[in-house]
Parts: C-alpha cells; sequence; structure tokens
C-alpha cells in the first residue's frame, strides 16, 4: 500500500496531525504513531548528530510519547497549565525514498506558540518516516529539526513541535 500513496494523501495527514496539535486533542494524535516509533527534536547546535551519542531536547520511544502526552493532559505539567495557543503552518512537503514498507517525508514547518502575552515562532523541517496499514498513515518516525540559532532566552519546548 505505500506504494500508491500520493503526495496529496501525505499532505492530508500532515496538515490533519497539525490541527490535532492545534486543537490541543493529544489522544488523537498520539493514535497517528506506530508503536514502533520514535519522536526526535535534536538541539539546535547539533541537530545531525546521533541521538546515542548527542543531546536531544526530545529522544521519545512510543511509551516516552504516550507518558509526555498524558503529563501535558494533566495539571502537572505547569508550563503547559493552561495549554499554549498554537497554529501550525506545513508546508514544501516532498516525498522521499520508499520501501516496501516506509516512505520517507520532508516538510516546512512554521509553528507561532501564543502564551502569557508573547507570541513565539519556531521554524524548522519535518523528517519524517511513514508506514501504512489498513488504517492509513502512521508515524514510524516523527523528526521536528529547529532551524533557529538558540531557543530565546527563558524559551521552553514545553508543548510539542
Amino acid at each position: 500500500m505505500i506504494g500508491t500513496i500520493t503526495r496529496q494523501q501525505v499532505e492530508d495527514f500532515l496538515f490533519q496531525e497539525a490541527a490535532l496539535l492545534d486543537e490541543w486533542r493529544l489522544d488523537e494524535w498520539l493514535a497517528l504513531f506506530d508503536t514502533s516509533t520514535t519522536y526526535e527534536v535534536p538541539t539546535t547546535d547539533r541537530p545531525n548528530e546521533d541521538p546515542h551519542r548527542s543531546q536531544y531536547y526530545v529522544w521519545d520511544d512510543y511509551e516516552l510519547l504516550s507518558a509526555r502526552v498524558k503529563r501535558l493532559k494533566s495539571k502537572h505539567a505547569h508550563a503547559e497549565n493552561p495549554h499554549s495557543r498554537t497554529r501550525r503552518l506545513v508546508t514544501n512537503v516532498r516525498l522521499g525514498e520508499r520501501s516496501d514498507s516506509s516512505l520517507e517525508v520532508r516538510a516546512a514547518f512554521l509553528i507561532y506558540k501564543i502564551r502569557d502575552g508573547n507570541v513565539d515562532q519556531f521554524v524548522g523541517r519535518y523528517e519524517h518516516t511513514l508506514a501504512a496499514n489498513g488504517a492509513g498513515l502512521k508515524f514510524r518516525k516523527r523528526r521536528a529539526v529547529l532551524e533557529l540559532e538558540v531557543l530565546r532566552p527563558g524559551g521552553r519546548l514545553s508543548f510539542i513541535l
């Protein structure tokens, strides 16, 4: 099935994912992931480093990602209680290599995060590996690479890129 996936279908999947995050529908967002997934956000100074040998802002497997979602939805996520308002723009979607079971996808993103009177912008690129099953597309790897040189003073990644 992965061999017949079109760019339009991938765009629809990524746009739906962005809407789920902007609407804080985190359980539905988590359902977009394969249970063998990784969710990665490398640091701004070393975006191409191996996560086994370098620090990352986020390097979650499915279990950690599930715990992250649970925490964000609880009152224990003080930095996101109440949660930030966000608006995600996803563009320049490109399909890459395909195998029998996966598809590489690249896209650009701009995320506006509104909280406490501040509007922060997060610019970057997505490097995803998607898989397909009877239920549709799933993330096998979701990687958000920030194009920022640094996070602004006091800036934090308390939400999901």
